[in-house]
């Protein structure tokens, strides 16, 4: 009795171990800069800007003018294309020791074209941030 309770106990133990898995961190990376992209898309601008890699406090002359350039990317995007209708992401290559990633996100346009880029992230304290 004692040896199939303490069987019972470890098989228990090996289910809740095989169960709990390490996240993805390429898939966290990616999800994590095709949101950065939708709020770009969506106009929130300052979140936008707050997803790019910043150790330090950025002087506030300096935040404003990251914003304002967002704003211009997507008025430009509105005008040649009629705005980004849809991000998706196309792959990831992620370094894991060295705690960055490569982020290949396709943006479709209202025009019906579509457009590959690059987006290069970091990881730091927990979060990914573009870089």
């Amino acid at each position: 009795m004692k040896r199939s309770f303490v069987a019972i106990l470890f098989a228990g133990a090996f289910l809740l171990l095989a169960c709990h898995q390490e996240p993805d961190q390429g898939e966290l990376a990616a999800q994590a800069a095709k949101l950065y992209y939708e709020q770009l898309a969506q106009g929130k601008f300052e979140a936008f800007v707050d997803g790019h890699f910043q150790p330090d406090s950025i002087p506030g002359d300096y935040r404003s003018q990251l914003i304002e350039n967002a704003k211009m990317f997507i008025g430009q995007q509105k005008e040649e294309h009629q705005g980004i209708k849809d991000v998706r992401v196309a792959g990831v290559k992620a370094d894991t020791a060295r705690h960055v990633a490569n982020v290949f996100l396709v943006f479709h346009y209202g025009d019906s074209t579509h457009e590959e880029i690059v987006v290069p992230m970091i990881h730091y304290k927990d979060l990914w941030y573009m870089k």
